[in-house]
């Protein structure tokens, strides 16, 4: 496995934060948030001027035709930048469009949502901590159509979106995903406050059919849910590296710019240990993430190595952001300071597609059920 960055993969990677670091400064996230949507629809078009929307989608529906690692490369900024836009459900859907959608239905979203014509956002998470990967939404056939009936939390952008992509469990025990219209009188929207101001929806479909146009992909072989799942979740790992890393940078600029007794406070063995730590953590962070994406991009299995990356990507991220609160002393505690946005979006991604809880209970499982 090769950790250097191609010259195409630094280029893609410095154009996306040249781009979101020119439209995420604290005074335009702080106008973002106080807005109705909290979506920044300019930035939102930059982003699609530069075809970063469509950079793992295929060069025949408008993207870049590259793959989950440049994809990464991008999440990874947007974690760095926290932005207001949807970038996470909407690179999701995107990848199950392209790669498991029929060619009819493909062809008919993909080149919309890459130059951000249209929102395509995905409800991948399930209440009372189900794993993605065994939605409790169902789906029965009915003719060519299907049904569907059951919930999902926590859909982001669920209101501004166009099409919902849901998955869901069906009667034989395969694994589904399916468009939905977030305007049909069968879909119900809540709002929910969640810790990032992100914002999110409960998603509730009474009996909602489903025409097997918006059929994206159904079965076991492979499992489109879990195919789907494995992907996100390693974009949650990606941008969870993001906001990590920058939270260390700036607690490590505050350190040297703060004096106490004429000497900076980085200076300090209890700050530059501290400091040390979280370079650590981001350091796994990125190590683990890096592996996932690799050996998913290379076709290989990642049963053992997700759960690790997102246990990492949950526990350790928390820890840092915390870690760089603490070392800003009093101005870290500011809801104001632009810190404080990195805490709770660290906060966010930990427990979304799963926390670090049961993925560690995942890996013990695993250790305790194989051969001595």
């Amino acid at each position: 496995m090769d950790f250097a960055l191609t010259d195409e993969q630094q280029e893609l990677k410095d154009l996306a934060r040249r781009i979101l670091l020119d439209h995420t400064g604290h005074d335009r996230l702080k106008e973002i948030e106080a807005s109705p949507d909290r979506f920044d629809r300019d930035l939102w078009q930059k982003l699609a001027e530069a075809n970063l929307l469509g950079t793992a989608a295929p060069e025949a529906l408008g993207g870049l035709g590259l793959d989950l690692t440049e994809l990464c490369l991008v999440c990874e900024q947007v974690g760095w930048t926290v932005p207001r836009i949807p970038a996470l459900p909407v690179f999701a859907a995107l990848l199950a469009l392209s790669e498991l959608a029929p060619e009819g239905a493909a062809a008919r979203l993909v080149p919309d949502v890459v130059a951000g014509r249209s929102i395509v956002t995905a409800a991948l998470d399930e209440a009372d901590g189900v794993a993605p990967e065994h939605p409790a939404t169902t789906a029965r056939p009915d003719g060519a159509d299907w049904i569907l009936a059951g919930s999902k939390i926590c859909v982001p952008y669920a209101a501004a979106a166009d099409r919902i992509l849901v998955s869901a469990s069906t009667d034989d025990g395969a694994g589904g995903l399916f468009l939905v219209d977030p305007a049909s009188d069968r879909v119900q929207l809540t709002p929910l406050e969640v810790s990032n101001l992100e914002p999110q929806y409960l998603v509730a479909l009474d009996d909602l059919e489903v025409a097997a146009d918006d059929v994206v992909a159904v079965g076991t072989d492979p499992d489109p849910v879990k195919w789907l799942a494995d992907r996100a979740k390693t974009l949650v790992c990606a941008m969870s590296v993001g906001v990590a890393d920058r939270a260390l940078h700036m607690a490590a600029d505050y350190t040297r710019e703060r004096h106490q007794f004429d000497v900076p406070i980085g200076s300090f063995q209890a700050v530059h240990t501290r400091i040390a730590d979280a370079y650590v953590d981001v350091t796994a962070m990125r190590l683990t993430t890096w592996q996932v994406m690799w050996r998913l991009s290379e076709g290989r299995d990642v049963s053992d190595e997700l759960d690790i990356a997102k246990f990492w990507a949950a526990d350790a991220a928390y820890r840092v952001t915390r870690a760089a609160i603490h070392l800003h002393g009093g101005i870290g505690v500011d809801v104001d300071y632009p810190l404080h946005r990195y805490y709770l979006w660290a906060k966010t991604l930990e427990l979304t597609l799963g926390s670090a809880a049961p993925h560690l209970a995942t890996i013990g499982e695993r250790m305790a059920a194989a051969p001595a």
